[in-house]
């Protein structure tokens, strides 16, 4: 018996360590980033340095550069908006067409279910050109709201297909009795339907969400002015300049621009874990 639960107990070490190297994997890029925004100019300059390594001083000069000099906090709101209002609008509609798409039958439902996804998977580098004239149509050029037109043209693809598989993992019992009782399509949808698949529609939404923070094609091609950028696009346009590279300010602005999306992933990981294993079983 004892034997046993130090087999067991050994095991366990083992399939940890194992996660090991996946781990410093995963960690060193963040790593890399807060060593490099917290070092002084002179260390960051300093061929004789270790890259890996602080010894010259902690500083967080940059940091106050970032906020002070530049517009971050303006990049950062504009970001914050873009993505909250481009994923409430792809999760709505992702989640009313992948209802249709598994719940409903209808000549072609498998088909469409697979055009959406090799919709999804068409690169931005070959959207954003036809794009760009829906936008300049919409009267919408160098504006944050080109970005909350054009983010769904991915996102909601990318909703549809997750909650699928997740719509199909809910039991058609619960919806056929309240059918049965009078309700409707839509009723059953929002007050059945919709509180099961809780866990799915948070993972569909930290997806979404995390797309649109990072992303960088479109924020670049439809927004110019200081005032309209993102966070992505304000970093890099306004500290990098020519061949000059302001390592410290441009790792602080990665810092702070993880921030939001480690905070989301924190505060819903239970709900993002059970979504997306759940969806995995029929999807």
């Amino acid at each position: 018996m004892a034997s046993a639960k130090k087999r067991r107990r050994w095991g366990k070490i083992g399939a940890h360590l194992l996660l090991v190297p996946f781990l410093v994997f995963a960690l060193f890029p963040f790593y890399h980033m807060g060593m490099t925004s917290l070092k002084t100019d002179r260390e960051l300059y300093d061929r004789k340095a270790v890259p890996l390594l602080i010894r010259q001083g902690v500083t967080l000069e940059h940091y106050t550069k970032l906020v002070r000099d530049s517009e971050f906090l303006t990049w950062a709101k504009n970001s914050l908006l873009v993505s909250f209002l481009a994923t409430t609008l792809s999760l709505v509609i992702g989640t009313v067409a992948a209802y249709a798409l598994a719940r409903l039958t209808f000549v072609g439902v498998g088909g469409l279910g697979t055009a959406i996804f090799v919709t999804y998977l068409v690169p931005t580098s070959l959207l954003f050109l036809p794009l760009a004239q829906v936008v300049n149509w919409l009267g919408l050029g160098d504006s944050k709201w080109a970005l909350v037109v054009t983010y769904p043209t991915f996102l909601v693809p990318f909703c549809t297909w997750l909650l699928i598989g997740y719509f199909r993992t809910v039991p058609k019992e619960v919806e056929e009795c309240a059918l049965v009782d009078g309700a409707t399509r839509i009723q059953a949808l929002w007050h059945i339907i919709l509180p099961i698949a809780v866990p799915g529609l948070v993972c569909a939404a930290l997806f979404a969400f995390t797309l649109s923070w990072n992303e960088f094609i479109y924020a670049l091609t439809f927004t110019s002015s200081s005032d309209e950028i993102t966070a992505s696009v304000g970093v890099t346009q306004e500290l990098i300049r020519g061949d000059i590279y302001y390592w410290g300010q441009l790792m602080a602005g990665a810092m702070l621009g993880s921030i939001p999306i480690v905070i989301l992933y924190v505060f819903f990981l239970d709900y993002y874990v059970s979504g997306l294993t759940a969806g995995a079983v029929k999807g």
